[in-house]
């Protein structure tokens, strides 16, 4: 236990230290599981409690993450499908952008939906459960979910720190690096932890105070 207490607590020394060669070393390290534990719960309840505060952001991050991440994947492509065949020209970073973008409003759609319950809500066998048994299945969402987000956050920091520590660029790019991109991944699943936080904590409310556990629940609906 000592060992990987003293692992942990090298790698905050090297996050802190700005060394990502540092950093990518550290986090081979088991004690990885152990601060991605605590970046998970901790992250998430930082922005569960900011979801809390403000309205606007509980209401809109997601969205607002998606919404701007596929209007610039339609305007790269559109933009540069015309250049392509008018104008005999395409910035070289056009066809490697958009699937980071891509995979920054998948992540964060997952945690709007995740807001709403669409997965792993099985509505229609929950719904003809004891109310102990919907509470104990509800329970049983968020620790499957925070369990995935800390299984992500610890792989992908590793990803993370090894592409930032080894300098890689995206590609068509003279200095756009590739981490500045694939660090929405933990931070996405930061969100989705967050929200996991969020709906349990209204499940204990519902649960002590009687109200409805199961509600149907849509796609792109509030």
């Amino acid at each position: 236990m000592g060992a990987l207490l003293s692992d942990a607590w090298s790698i905050v020394l090297a996050l802190f230290s700005g060394d990502s060669w540092t950093l990518s070393d550290a986090l081979r390290s088991d004690a990885a599981w152990l601060v991605g534990l605590v970046a998970t719960l901790g992250g998430g309840l930082l922005l569960a409690g900011i979801y809390k505060l403000s309205g606007w952001v509980e209401e809109n991050l997601e969205r607002f993450v998606m919404v701007w991440s596929y209007l610039l994947i339609a305007a790269i492509i559109f933009v540069e499908v015309f250049r392509r065949f008018i104008l005999n020209q395409q910035a070289p970073w056009s066809t490697t952008l958009p699937p980071f973008l891509f995979l920054i409003m998948t992540w964060a759609g997952c945690a709007y939906n995740v807001k709403l319950r669409t997965h792993l809500s099985f509505i229609e066998f929950r719904s003809a459960m004891p109310r102990g048994l919907q509470f104990a299945c509800l329970v049983l969402d968020a620790v499957l979910w925070v369990g995935f987000a800390w299984v992500v956050v610890v792989t992908s920091i590793r990803i993370v720190a090894n592409s930032a520590a080894n300098f890689q660029i995206l590609l068509g790019t003279d200095n756009v690096l590739q981490w500045w991109l694939l660090i929405s991944v933990p931070i996405s699943f930061i969100m989705i932890a967050a929200r996991s936080i969020e709906n349990f904590a209204m499940d204990v409310r519902r649960f002590t105070t009687g109200g409805e556990l199961v509600e149907p629940a849509v796609i792109g609906g509030d």
